[in-house]
């Protein structure tokens, strides 16, 4: 059983659950409501824009590390494509890839801990520790496999680039569900798909990239990645419907 469904009894969240409170609430709210002027949205809105507009951009792109790098880019440029653009989404998926590492991890000892208190995991699906297992190391391998390719084209790929840090922030929260104690299995799954839904575009988009700037070795090998991502797509999607339909007894 979920834990979720354990501890159904104590939540008590609810405004039915006490109508007297409740009524008090809104009663408070409407008569607070006629001091809130209407135009309180439009003011938080224009108080974005200035933000916006006054805002420095969240990185910058490094020129190239090595030689090679300069005469790559160069003759990219020449030929009027932007190869910095390219490294920007390579260290973009080098990040996410070293995330995605890091949620298996976090989910292989959430399923040893569902395990441990014999929650019959595999009658409701085919999820094993092996499995897992074999999935983390690809995902570290495709980290390992994007950093070398933003070697091959001149780049350093300790970089932290703009779309680097936007994929890091973005991700977190996915990594704190996962890690989080009192999220189930199967909630940790839900994140897992989403992280793998991002993961299979983020590769397709490399592809598409990578084709246009002439690397085709780079898309060769990034095609087999994308496969296998396919493939945890697939599986985590297939898990999480499982224990899912389990836990509401509808299978």
């Amino acid at each position: 059983m979920e834990k979720s469904s354990e501890l159904t009894l104590k939540n008590r969240t609810g405004m039915q659950l006490s109508p007297r409170h409740a009524r008090e609430l809104l009663e408070t709210v409407e008569s607070a409501g006629a001091a809130i002027p209407l135009e309180n949205g439009q003011a938080l809105a224009a108080a974005r824009g200035a933000y916006i507009a006054e805002a420095d951009p969240l990185g910058t792109l490094p020129a190239p590390a090595t030689l090679k790098g300069v005469l790559k880019s160069g003759a990219k440029m020449v030929a009027g494509l932007r190869p910095q653009v390219f490294i920007d989404k390579l260290a973009e998926r080098a990040a996410f890839e070293r995330g995605g590492t890091r949620l298996y991890e976090a989910l292989l000892a959430k399923f040893a801990a569902e395990a441990r208190a014999s929650r019959n995991i595999a009658a409701n699906t085919d999820l094993t520790e092996e499995r897992l297992v074999r999935m983390r190391a690809e995902e570290a391998e495709h980290f390992a496999l994007v950093s070398e390719c933003i070697e091959t084209l001149g780049a350093d790929p300790t970089v932290e680039t703009p779309s680097a840090d936007v994929i890091g922030v973005a991700s977190l929260g996915l990594l704190q569900v996962v890690s989080d104690p009192r999220t189930s299995l199967t909630q940790s799954l839900q994140a897992l798909l989403a992280a793998e839904l991002i993961d299979r575009e983020g590769w397709e988009l490399l592809i598409t990239m990578a084709d246009e700037l002439g690397e085709r070795d780079i898309v060769t090998r990034f095609r087999e990645a994308l496969r296998q991502e396919d493939e945890h797509l697939l599986s985590v999607r297939r898990w999480h419907v499982s224990l899912s339909l389990g836990a509401s007894g509808a299978d």
